[in-house]
Protein backbone atom coordinates (compact mmCIF):
# COMPACT_ATOMS: atom_id res chain seq x y z
CA UNK A 1 0.00 0.00 0.00
CA UNK A 2 1.78 3.25 -1.43
CA UNK A 3 0.73 6.67 -1.98
CA UNK A 4 0.38 6.19 -5.78
CA UNK A 5 -2.06 3.50 -5.13
CA UNK A 6 -1.99 -0.61 -3.93
CA UNK A 7 0.04 -2.86 -5.50
CA UNK A 8 0.40 -6.46 -5.37
CA UNK A 9 3.36 -9.19 -6.56
CA UNK A 10 3.48 -12.71 -6.58
CA UNK A 11 7.12 -14.11 -6.91
CA UNK A 12 7.75 -18.25 -7.04
CA UNK A 13 10.45 -19.86 -5.10
CA UNK A 14 13.21 -18.59 -7.50
CA UNK A 15 12.14 -15.12 -6.86
CA UNK A 16 11.04 -14.55 -10.12
CA UNK A 17 7.64 -12.34 -10.73
CA UNK A 18 4.65 -14.63 -11.83
CA UNK A 19 2.22 -12.20 -11.45
CA UNK A 20 1.73 -8.19 -10.59
CA UNK A 21 -1.44 -5.86 -10.38
CA UNK A 22 -1.49 -1.95 -9.24
CA UNK A 23 -4.89 0.32 -8.69
CA UNK A 24 -4.97 3.57 -8.10
CA UNK A 25 -4.94 5.13 -4.57
CA UNK A 26 -7.85 5.19 -2.66
CA UNK A 27 -9.94 8.23 -2.16
CA UNK A 28 -7.53 11.25 -0.28
CA UNK A 29 -10.56 13.02 2.11
CA UNK A 30 -8.40 16.28 3.29
CA UNK A 31 -10.88 18.33 5.44
CA UNK A 32 -9.02 20.74 6.64
CA UNK A 33 -5.35 22.33 6.28
CA UNK A 34 -3.24 19.78 7.37
CA UNK A 35 -5.82 16.99 7.41
CA UNK A 36 -5.20 14.06 5.16
CA UNK A 37 -7.65 11.14 5.92
CA UNK A 38 -8.35 8.02 4.57
CA UNK A 39 -11.58 5.24 4.86
CA UNK A 40 -9.72 2.44 6.19
CA UNK A 41 -12.70 0.47 4.66
CA UNK A 42 -11.59 1.27 0.79
CA UNK A 43 -7.77 0.23 1.61
CA UNK A 44 -9.77 -3.48 2.05
CA UNK A 45 -11.29 -3.28 -1.04
CA UNK A 46 -8.16 -2.57 -2.74
CA UNK A 47 -6.39 -5.75 -0.93
CA UNK A 48 -9.96 -7.56 -2.08
CA UNK A 49 -9.62 -7.16 -5.68
CA UNK A 50 -5.86 -7.13 -5.93
CA UNK A 51 -6.28 -11.03 -4.16
CA UNK A 52 -9.07 -11.59 -6.49
CA UNK A 53 -7.39 -10.60 -9.59
CA UNK A 54 -4.36 -12.94 -8.68
CA UNK A 55 -5.36 -16.08 -11.20
CA UNK A 56 -6.71 -19.19 -10.00
CA UNK A 57 -3.58 -21.42 -10.51
CA UNK A 58 -1.59 -19.32 -9.01
CA UNK A 59 -3.82 -18.25 -5.54
CA UNK A 60 -3.84 -21.91 -4.82
CA UNK A 61 -0.62 -21.81 -4.19
CA UNK A 62 0.16 -19.19 -2.39
CA UNK A 63 2.40 -20.13 0.98
CA UNK A 64 3.07 -16.82 2.89
CA UNK A 65 1.66 -13.29 2.22
CA UNK A 66 3.39 -9.97 3.70
CA UNK A 67 2.06 -6.36 3.67
CA UNK A 68 3.67 -3.13 3.46
CA UNK A 69 1.91 -0.14 4.38
CA UNK A 70 2.60 3.77 4.43
CA UNK A 71 4.83 5.08 7.28
CA UNK A 72 3.19 7.06 10.28
CA UNK A 73 -0.25 6.28 8.78
CA UNK A 74 -2.79 5.12 11.69
CA UNK A 75 -6.18 4.54 12.77
CA UNK A 76 -8.31 3.06 15.84
CA UNK A 77 -10.62 -0.11 15.25
CA UNK A 78 -12.70 -2.05 17.59
CA UNK A 79 -12.21 -5.59 18.92
CA UNK A 80 -13.71 -7.40 15.59
CA UNK A 81 -11.77 -5.06 13.51
CA UNK A 82 -14.05 -2.08 12.52
CA UNK A 83 -12.55 1.29 11.96
CA UNK A 84 -13.80 3.60 14.82
CA UNK A 85 -11.73 6.50 13.12
CA UNK A 86 -10.48 7.69 10.02
CA UNK A 87 -7.09 6.55 8.66
CA UNK A 88 -5.03 10.07 10.01
CA UNK A 89 -2.88 9.38 6.84
CA UNK A 90 1.06 9.97 7.07
CA UNK A 91 0.84 13.63 5.75
CA UNK A 92 -1.72 14.51 7.99
CA UNK A 93 -0.35 17.39 10.04
CA UNK A 94 -2.69 18.54 12.83
CA UNK A 95 -1.58 16.80 15.82
CA UNK A 96 1.10 19.76 16.60
CA UNK A 97 0.30 20.12 20.06
CA UNK A 98 0.67 16.22 20.15
CA UNK A 99 3.91 16.80 19.01
CA UNK A 100 4.94 19.09 21.01
CA UNK A 101 4.08 17.21 24.27
CA UNK A 102 5.52 14.41 22.77
CA UNK A 103 9.11 16.44 22.55
CA UNK A 104 9.18 17.70 25.81
CA UNK A 105 8.77 13.91 27.50
CA UNK A 106 10.46 11.39 24.90
CA UNK A 107 14.39 11.11 24.20
CA UNK A 108 15.27 13.35 20.66
CA UNK A 109 16.55 9.87 19.64
CA UNK A 110 12.58 7.70 19.33
CA UNK A 111 11.15 7.89 15.56
CA UNK A 112 8.06 9.00 17.39
CA UNK A 113 9.56 13.17 17.27
CA UNK A 114 7.22 15.19 15.01
CA UNK A 115 4.42 16.02 14.28
CA UNK A 116 4.23 12.96 11.25
CA UNK A 117 4.60 10.23 14.13
CA UNK A 118 1.79 7.73 14.42
CA UNK A 119 1.94 8.28 17.82
CA UNK A 120 1.48 12.60 17.49
CA UNK A 121 -1.69 11.11 15.61
CA UNK A 122 -3.16 8.87 18.14
CA UNK A 123 -2.56 11.52 20.47
CA UNK A 124 -4.84 13.65 18.46
CA UNK A 125 -7.37 10.92 17.50
CA UNK A 126 -8.10 10.13 21.45
CA UNK A 127 -7.96 14.04 22.25
CA UNK A 128 -10.98 14.20 19.87
CA UNK A 129 -13.14 11.58 21.66
CA UNK A 130 -12.64 8.66 19.07
CA UNK A 131 -11.96 5.36 21.21
CA UNK A 132 -10.82 2.08 20.23
CA UNK A 133 -9.52 -1.19 21.32
CA UNK A 134 -6.38 -1.23 18.86
CA UNK A 135 -4.19 1.39 17.49
CA UNK A 136 -2.77 0.07 14.13
CA UNK A 137 -0.71 0.85 11.14
CA UNK A 138 -2.26 0.86 7.37
CA UNK A 139 -0.32 -2.86 7.30
CA UNK A 140 -1.12 -3.95 10.55
CA UNK A 141 -4.43 -3.63 10.10
CA UNK A 142 -4.93 -5.02 6.68
CA UNK A 143 -2.80 -8.01 7.74
CA UNK A 144 -5.18 -8.21 10.88
CA UNK A 145 -7.94 -8.80 8.27
CA UNK A 146 -6.62 -11.55 6.54
CA UNK A 147 -5.62 -13.25 10.04
CA UNK A 148 -9.18 -12.05 11.91
CA UNK A 149 -6.77 -10.55 15.07
CA UNK A 150 -5.87 -6.99 15.33
CA UNK A 151 -3.03 -6.82 17.64
CA UNK A 152 0.25 -7.36 15.74
CA UNK A 153 2.65 -4.80 13.96
CA UNK A 154 6.16 -4.78 12.71
CA UNK A 155 9.52 -3.20 14.55
CA UNK A 156 9.23 -0.71 11.12
CA UNK A 157 6.15 0.34 11.49
CA UNK A 158 5.77 0.58 15.08
CA UNK A 159 8.97 2.96 15.31
CA UNK A 160 7.08 6.08 14.66
CA UNK A 161 4.56 4.49 17.36
CA UNK A 162 7.55 5.24 19.72
CA UNK A 163 8.40 1.38 20.20
CA UNK A 164 12.02 1.16 20.93
CA UNK A 165 13.86 -1.29 18.80
CA UNK A 166 17.23 -1.23 21.05
CA UNK A 167 15.37 -2.86 23.59
CA UNK A 168 12.53 -4.08 21.71
CA UNK A 169 10.09 -2.85 23.91
CA UNK A 170 7.34 -0.03 24.65
CA UNK A 171 9.61 2.89 26.69
CA UNK A 172 9.15 3.83 30.09
CA UNK A 173 8.64 7.41 29.09
CA UNK A 174 5.06 6.73 27.17
CA UNK A 175 3.83 5.99 30.72
CA UNK A 176 3.61 9.70 31.08
CA UNK A 177 1.55 10.07 27.94
CA UNK A 178 -1.30 7.66 29.94
CA UNK A 179 -2.25 6.05 26.78
CA UNK A 180 -4.06 2.67 27.48
CA UNK A 181 -1.66 0.29 27.08
CA UNK A 182 -4.57 -1.89 25.25
CA UNK A 183 -4.30 0.06 22.21
CA UNK A 184 -0.53 -0.78 21.80
CA UNK A 185 -0.22 -3.98 19.43
CA UNK A 186 2.44 -7.02 19.88
CA UNK A 187 5.33 -5.81 17.96
CA UNK A 188 7.33 -8.40 16.04
CA UNK A 189 10.40 -8.43 14.09
CA UNK A 190 10.01 -7.68 10.44
CA UNK A 191 9.49 -11.03 8.45
CA UNK A 192 7.70 -13.09 11.54
CA UNK A 193 5.34 -16.12 11.24
CA UNK A 194 1.98 -14.18 12.83
CA UNK A 195 -0.07 -17.74 11.98
CA UNK A 196 -1.99 -19.27 9.24
CA UNK A 197 -4.80 -16.88 7.16
CA UNK A 198 -7.67 -17.39 8.81
CA UNK A 199 -10.62 -20.10 7.26
CA UNK A 200 -13.23 -17.80 6.25
CA UNK A 201 -11.05 -15.02 4.63
CA UNK A 202 -9.15 -18.25 2.96
CA UNK A 203 -12.28 -19.39 1.54
CA UNK A 204 -13.74 -15.95 0.17
CA UNK A 205 -10.22 -15.61 -2.25
CA UNK A 206 -9.53 -18.78 -2.91
CA UNK A 207 -6.45 -18.86 -1.11
CA UNK A 208 -4.93 -22.28 0.86
CA UNK A 209 -6.01 -22.51 4.21
CA UNK A 210 -2.24 -23.61 4.48
CA UNK A 211 -0.98 -20.15 3.72
CA UNK A 212 0.86 -18.00 6.07
CA UNK A 213 0.54 -14.30 7.64
CA UNK A 214 3.92 -12.76 7.82
CA UNK A 215 4.92 -9.58 9.78
CA UNK A 216 5.05 -6.83 6.97
CA UNK A 217 7.39 -3.45 7.05
CA UNK A 218 6.72 0.19 5.82
CA UNK A 219 6.38 1.06 1.98
CA UNK A 220 9.82 2.95 1.59
CA UNK A 221 11.73 -0.44 3.54
CA UNK A 222 9.98 -2.28 1.05
CA UNK A 223 11.36 -0.78 -1.46
CA UNK A 224 14.51 -0.75 -0.43
CA UNK A 225 14.30 -4.77 0.18
CA UNK A 226 13.44 -4.68 -3.44
CA UNK A 227 16.53 -3.46 -4.50
CA UNK A 228 18.80 -6.59 -3.63
CA UNK A 229 20.23 -4.84 -0.75
CA UNK A 230 20.98 -6.76 2.34
CA UNK A 231 24.58 -6.73 3.45
CA UNK A 232 26.30 -4.39 6.02
CA UNK A 233 27.62 -1.56 4.00
CA UNK A 234 25.06 -1.94 0.86
CA UNK A 235 22.87 1.93 0.39
CA UNK A 236 20.37 2.76 -1.77
CA UNK A 237 20.07 6.23 -2.89
CA UNK A 238 16.25 7.62 -4.03
CA UNK A 239 16.91 10.14 -6.39
CA UNK A 240 13.38 11.92 -6.75
CA UNK A 241 12.52 15.62 -6.22
CA UNK A 242 14.46 15.10 -2.88
CA UNK A 243 17.89 13.35 -2.37
CA UNK A 244 17.28 10.13 0.44
CA UNK A 245 19.72 7.69 1.78
CA UNK A 246 19.81 4.34 3.06
CA UNK A 247 22.27 2.33 4.67
CA UNK A 248 22.62 -0.74 6.49
CA UNK A 249 24.39 -0.66 9.57
CA UNK A 250 25.91 -3.29 12.48
CA UNK A 251 24.88 -0.65 14.95
CA UNK A 252 22.02 1.95 14.97
CA UNK A 253 22.33 5.81 14.97
CA UNK A 254 19.77 8.83 15.69
CA UNK A 255 20.45 12.65 15.05
CA UNK A 256 17.40 14.02 15.98
CA UNK A 257 19.28 17.16 14.58
CA UNK A 258 19.26 15.88 11.36
CA UNK A 259 16.38 13.68 11.27
CA UNK A 260 18.08 10.56 11.13
CA UNK A 261 17.03 7.10 12.85
CA UNK A 262 17.33 3.76 12.66
CA UNK A 263 14.97 0.87 11.48
CA UNK A 264 15.80 -2.29 12.45
CA UNK A 265 16.34 -5.30 10.03
CA UNK A 266 16.65 -8.86 11.95
CA UNK A 267 20.61 -8.41 13.59
CA UNK A 268 21.04 -5.17 11.31
CA UNK A 269 20.41 -1.51 11.03
CA UNK A 270 18.58 0.81 8.08
CA UNK A 271 19.63 4.37 8.63
CA UNK A 272 18.91 6.79 6.27
CA UNK A 273 18.35 10.55 5.86
CA UNK A 274 16.91 13.36 3.63
CA UNK A 275 18.08 16.10 1.86
CA UNK A 276 16.04 18.73 0.26
CA UNK A 277 18.43 18.72 -2.45
CA UNK A 278 17.35 16.58 -5.70
CA UNK A 279 14.93 16.50 -9.03
CA UNK A 280 12.87 19.63 -7.27
CA UNK A 281 15.89 21.99 -7.58
CA UNK A 282 16.79 21.27 -10.81
CA UNK A 283 13.87 21.70 -12.12
CA UNK A 284 13.76 25.55 -10.68
CA UNK A 285 16.31 25.87 -14.38
CA UNK A 286 15.49 23.17 -16.62
CA UNK A 287 12.38 21.41 -17.75
CA UNK A 288 12.09 18.36 -18.54
CA UNK A 289 12.49 18.27 -22.32
CA UNK A 290 15.64 20.27 -21.53
CA UNK A 291 17.36 17.98 -19.72
CA UNK A 292 16.97 15.56 -21.88
CA UNK A 293 18.51 17.02 -24.81
CA UNK A 294 21.33 17.89 -22.77
CA UNK A 295 21.88 14.57 -20.99
CA UNK A 296 23.45 12.94 -24.12
CA UNK A 297 26.18 16.19 -24.00
CA UNK A 298 27.11 15.75 -20.64
CA UNK A 299 31.06 15.34 -20.32
CA UNK A 300 30.94 12.96 -16.67
CA UNK A 301 34.73 12.72 -17.75
CA UNK A 302 35.19 16.66 -17.71
CA UNK A 303 34.04 17.92 -14.27
CA UNK A 304 32.94 21.51 -14.67
CA UNK A 305 34.38 22.98 -11.05
CA UNK A 306 31.38 24.73 -10.68
CA UNK A 307 30.49 24.31 -6.93
CA UNK A 308 26.94 25.16 -6.24
CA UNK A 309 24.20 24.12 -3.08
CA UNK A 310 21.01 23.18 -5.05
CA UNK A 311 17.49 23.33 -2.98
CA UNK A 312 14.37 24.30 -4.31
CA UNK A 313 13.83 26.59 -1.72
CA UNK A 314 14.56 28.08 1.51
CA UNK A 315 15.93 25.11 4.71
CA UNK A 316 18.12 21.97 4.12
CA UNK A 317 17.55 19.10 6.79
CA UNK A 318 20.54 16.69 5.42
CA UNK A 319 23.33 16.79 5.66
CA UNK A 320 23.33 20.18 7.37
CA UNK A 321 20.35 21.43 9.32
CA UNK A 322 19.34 24.77 8.26
CA UNK A 323 16.18 25.48 7.73
CA UNK A 324 17.20 29.67 7.07
CA UNK A 325 19.94 28.36 4.39
CA UNK A 326 19.80 29.19 1.12
CA UNK A 327 20.61 27.74 -2.46
CA UNK A 328 24.09 28.75 -3.61
CA UNK A 329 23.66 28.79 -6.95
CA UNK A 330 25.74 31.48 -9.81
CA UNK A 331 24.06 30.47 -13.00
CA UNK A 332 26.73 30.31 -15.85
CA UNK A 333 25.80 31.38 -19.39
CA UNK A 334 26.70 27.92 -21.01
CA UNK A 335 23.30 25.62 -20.59
CA UNK A 336 25.50 22.29 -20.47
CA UNK A 337 28.03 23.43 -18.43
CA UNK A 338 25.28 24.96 -16.24
CA UNK A 339 23.24 21.98 -15.64
CA UNK A 340 26.71 19.27 -15.61
CA UNK A 341 27.65 21.55 -12.83
CA UNK A 342 24.07 21.21 -11.13
CA UNK A 343 24.26 17.24 -11.53
CA UNK A 344 28.22 17.80 -9.95
CA UNK A 345 26.74 19.69 -6.94
CA UNK A 346 24.26 17.47 -6.20
CA UNK A 347 26.27 14.17 -5.88
CA UNK A 348 28.74 15.85 -4.21
CA UNK A 349 25.22 16.63 -1.15
CA UNK A 350 24.95 12.54 -1.83
CA UNK A 351 28.60 11.86 -0.70
CA UNK A 352 28.35 14.14 2.40
CA UNK A 353 25.34 12.93 3.36
CA UNK A 354 27.10 9.27 3.77
CA UNK A 355 30.18 10.72 4.81
CA UNK A 356 27.59 12.41 7.74
CA UNK A 357 26.50 8.69 8.46
CA UNK A 358 30.10 7.58 8.96
CA UNK A 359 30.82 10.51 11.10
CA UNK A 360 27.42 9.81 13.17
CA UNK A 361 29.28 5.54 13.35
CA UNK A 362 28.40 4.04 10.16
CA UNK A 363 30.91 2.84 7.57
CA UNK A 364 31.04 4.46 4.24
CA UNK A 365 29.19 2.60 1.97
CA UNK A 366 30.52 -0.27 -0.25
CA UNK A 367 27.93 -0.21 -2.85
CA UNK A 368 25.32 2.29 -3.71
CA UNK A 369 21.90 1.27 -5.31
CA UNK A 370 19.75 4.18 -7.20
CA UNK A 371 16.47 4.21 -7.83
CA UNK A 372 13.57 7.24 -8.13
CA UNK A 373 13.89 9.07 -11.11
CA UNK A 374 17.61 10.42 -11.81
CA UNK A 375 18.35 6.87 -11.32
CA UNK A 376 17.99 6.89 -14.70
CA UNK A 377 20.44 9.10 -15.74
CA UNK A 378 23.41 6.90 -16.97
CA UNK A 379 26.03 9.91 -17.80
CA UNK A 380 24.65 11.13 -13.43
CA UNK A 381 25.09 7.86 -12.54
CA UNK A 382 29.06 8.14 -13.81
CA UNK A 383 29.09 11.68 -12.41
CA UNK A 384 28.03 10.40 -9.22
CA UNK A 385 30.40 7.14 -9.01
CA UNK A 386 33.22 9.32 -9.23
CA UNK A 387 32.49 11.67 -7.09
CA UNK A 388 31.38 8.65 -4.50
CA UNK A 389 34.63 6.66 -5.41
CA UNK A 390 31.69 4.03 -5.31
CA UNK A 391 30.23 1.65 -7.68
CA UNK A 392 26.31 2.94 -8.73
CA UNK A 393 24.23 0.32 -9.67
CA UNK A 394 20.68 0.08 -11.33
CA UNK A 395 18.75 -2.56 -9.31
CA UNK A 396 16.55 -5.20 -11.00
CA UNK A 397 13.76 -4.38 -8.78
CA UNK A 398 12.35 -1.36 -7.15
CA UNK A 399 8.76 -2.54 -5.86
CA UNK A 400 7.93 -2.20 -2.83
CA UNK A 401 5.62 -5.14 -3.46
CA UNK A 402 8.31 -7.01 -4.89
CA UNK A 403 9.75 -6.27 -1.48
CA UNK A 404 6.90 -7.34 0.55
CA UNK A 405 6.68 -10.58 -0.82
CA UNK A 406 10.62 -11.17 -0.68
CA UNK A 407 9.84 -10.29 3.51
CA UNK A 408 7.03 -13.51 2.51
CA UNK A 409 9.33 -15.56 1.37
CA UNK A 410 12.02 -15.12 4.42
CA UNK A 411 8.92 -15.40 6.70
CA UNK A 412 7.86 -18.55 5.28
CA UNK A 413 11.26 -20.05 5.58
CA UNK A 414 12.23 -18.63 8.71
Amino acid sequence: MGTSGARACVINDQTETVFKKQIPAAVVQSTATGHVEQNPNDWWQQVSELISGIPVNIRNEIQAIAVDGTSGTILLCDEQGQPTSPALMYNDSRATRQAEKIGRIAPSETGAQGVSSSLAKLLWLLAHDFTGSHALHQADWIAGNLYQQWCFSDENNALKLGYDPVTRSWPEWMAKLHLPQKLLPQVLPPGSRIGNIDSTVAQKFGLPMSANIISGTTDSIAGFLATGASHSGDAVTSLGSTLVIKLISDKPVYSANYGIYSHRLGDQWLVGGASNSGGAALKKYFNQQEMDALTPQLKPQHPTELNYYPLPGTGERFPFNDPNMKAKINPVADRLKFFQGLLESIARIEKMGYEKLSELGCKYPERIFTTGGGAKNSAWREIRSSVLQRPVLIPEQTDAAFGSALLARRGFYG
